[in-house]
């Protein structure tokens, strides 16, 4: 699928549109975790958003993006978990209807707090080509909008202001990095990160076993047939033809860790920060461990997309 970019003007006006609903999160440091990796790490904390992860910034700026004719029509979605969450509390803060496509096998804590946001939920089989077979089938029986998870333009505009707040709490950075899924976040952040500073270095943290962002670059050309084998349950999506652009523009650079690896440095920020965060978001710490010389003696941005795990089934 392959959507427009959003501009530096329409990122700063998500930020404006959804600054009334969503959290300023705060920006956490560890001299430990400094001194472990030889840098200066700022830890940007999505995971306490509303909804427990940065996915709402995007859904609220779709949402209140919207006419009012499209707002009475509601919204559709698919999503793993996070997503769906966000746009149905996004859509409850306009009083909207929402559906959310779910996979079947998704994490029951994810799917429990979409049902409690409200959304009306609708299984189908775990495979992208179902997701979006199902979501298109609510759409024409119901007219909803469709907000899709990373190829929407308004979803990146919204998922681009965390790097405008990051920015301002840490005074500059030299590196930012984010994990990659479908690509809206890191589109989103590169394009607001490189309007400020060209000089800040882009990294994106995949997992090895969902890596089709890393070979799609590697091609030259998008991997549009891949099953992804990985504990990270927010990155098995199929990266965005606009968003592999946007890496390519950027000039992205792609780390990808093993589910070991992640599950190791999930448990040290568990440890070391107090934070609840989920396996998708420990990738991007499991990079800069595992390469740390390439972020060694640098001021590095590190997002930690989203805290909602099921406790009762925690990888260690």
């Amino acid at each position: 699928m392959s959507v427009r970019l959003p501009s530096p003007d329409e990122i700063r006006d998500a930020a404006a549109r959804i600054a009334p609903h969503a959290v300023l999160t705060p920006v956490l440091r560890h001299a430990a975790l400094d001194a472990m990796v030889g840098a200066q790490l700022h830890f940007k904390c999505e995971n306490l958003q509303r909804g427990g992860a940065f996915k709402f910034r995007g859904a609220c700026n779709a949402v209140w993006s919207l006419s009012d004719d499209e707002a009475r029509r509601g919204v559709v979605t698919h999503s793993s978990g996070n997503h769906g969450n966000a746009l149905a509390m996004a859509a409850a803060t306009r009083r909207i209807t929402a559906h959310v496509v779910v996979p079947e096998g998704a994490v029951r804590a994810k799917v429990e707090a979409i049902e409690q946001a409200g959304a009306t939920l609708h299984l189908c089989a775990p495979t992208i080509a179902a997701r979006e077979a199902k979501a298109e089938e609510i759409q024409r029986a119901t007219g909803a909008v469709m907000v899709h998870p990373y190829a929407d333009t308004r979803v990146m505009a919204g998922q681009g202001t965390l790097v405008l707040e990051l920015l301002r709490q840490t005074g500059g950075l030299e590196a930012i990095i984010t994990p990659i899924g479908g690509g809206g976040l890191q589109a989103g952040c590169a394009i607001a990160a490189h309007n400020i500073s060209s000089n800040i270095v882009m990294y994106g943290a995949e997992p090895s076993g969902a890596s089709d962002a890393a070979q799609s670059l590697a091609q030259g050309a998008r991997i549009e047939h891949f099953t992804p084998d990985t504990i990270c349950d927010g990155l098995r999506a199929l990266i965005g033809q606009s968003n592999l652009l946007a890496l390519r523009e950027h000039r992205v650079e792609i780390i990808t860790v093993s589910d070991e690896e992640t599950i190791a440095a999930m448990k040290l920020l568990w440890q070391t920060l107090k934070l609840v965060v989920e396996a998708s978001s420990a990738t991007v710490f499991a990079a800069v461990l595992k390469q740390r010389e390439r972020f060694a003696g640098r001021r590095v941005g590190l997002v930690l997309t989203g805290g909602n795990v099921d406790v009762d089934a925690l990888p260690w």
